[in-house]
């Protein structure tokens, strides 16, 4: 029946502490939602240097973009995993009665940000709804900003579309911006010259994990070691990237994506590791891709208050525990 949990045997053996792998050399491929780029670096570290294949997992990374529509593979079975962005398209999934469950939470936080000129009258989060101008994308305007006008008083009226392109703000010092931590508070200082303000929705009651990992029910079911490794996989290759050499992995993610510089990618990681986006909370003590009812359920009812989610969806057929929470990788941490 869709969206019932329903356990393995090999499952139930790693729920009881056993330790068994993947059949060796199992082909996983793992989708992207994006470009490669530092913030999907502990999936390439973990693919470089034998995590994934200890226990038995052969990993290829498909790196996602502009024209590559991910989730609709991972319902046909052309990829086993995919990189989701919020929960939200898990609760989206339980609407429309498709059987994909977030197996784990990568980032603890959103990285999502909104910027505004410093020195503007701008310069507090509480400052940000008076800005003239709020340049935000499509799904920003139908998910975080309906929150942000649910809590703090924003007005929709005032927001135009954000094209991915700096100008419009850098341009008009009144305006804010939406972006990633990671990516536009560097092009903005690239292109307008001044560091914008930032303002991490995470760090002001967005509490939504990030870059989650997703699998088929079906996955869960027939081939939960091999959810189990790359799980547990993905986690360490998170710890020895943020903490150790990553330079291997920065180097694969710069041959997949040509355009992407050692500088951005030094940026990325430094506001990663400044902002707790992977490795804070619950990771703390969980192990990193760290999930819990309570923060799920949490953010849901923030978004019912903010009308950007239905108030009948049943959330626990949108993720499973099974998985994480086991403290692994927290041993490599330096």
């Amino acid at each position: 029946m869709v969206g019932r949990i329903w356990i393995a045997a090999g499952a139930l053996a790693l729920l009881a502490g056993g330790t068994a792998g993947a059949a060796a050399n199992e082909k996983v491929v793992f989708g992207t939602n994006w470009l490669a780029q530092a913030e999907h670096g502990g999936f390439y570290q973990a693919m470089l240097d034998g995590t994934y294949s200890a226990c038995g997992l052969d990993v290829s990374i498909m790196q996602g973009g502009p024209q590559v529509s991910g989730r609709p593979l991972l319902l046909a079975g052309k990829i086993d995993f995919y990189m989701g962005g919020n929960m939200l398209q898990a609760f989206d999934a339980v609407q429309q009665d498709i059987p994909l469950r977030v197996v784990a939470a990568t980032f603890q936080k959103d990285p999502q940000v909104m910027m505004s000129h410093p020195g503007q009258g701008l310069d507090t989060w509480e400052d940000l709804p008076k800005a003239e101008q709020y340049i935000i994308g499509d799904e920003g305007a139908q998910s975080f900003l309906l929150w942000m006008t649910s809590e703090f008083g924003f007005d929709p009226a005032k927001r135009v579309p954000y094209t991915f392109n700096a100008a419009p703000f850098i341009a008009n010092p009144k305006s804010i911006q939406q972006g990633y931590v990671t990516s536009e508070p560097y092009a903005v200082e690239k292109e307008g010259g001044f560091q914008p303000n930032v303002f991490l929705l995470a760090d002001n009651g967005f509490n939504a994990y990030a870059t989650t990992i997703e699998a088929m029910q079906e996955t869960i079911d027939k081939r939960p070691e091999v959810v189990q490794c790359f799980v547990d996989g993905s986690a360490k290759g998170w710890y020895k990237y943020l903490y150790g050499d990553n330079s291997a992995a920065n180097a694969a993610i710069k041959k997949d994506n040509p355009d992407i510089t050692d500088e951005q990618i030094a940026f990325s990681i430094a506001q990663m590791k400044k902002y707790g986006i992977v490795d804070s909370g619950d990771a703390e003590k969980l192990g990193i891709g760290a999930m819990t009812d309570e923060r799920v359920q949490s953010f849901y009812d923030k978004m019912v208050k903010a009308k950007a989610v239905p108030a009948d969806i049943d959330i626990k057929k949108a993720y499973t525990l099974v998985f994480v929470n086991k403290g692994v990788g927290l041993d490599l941490k330096k």
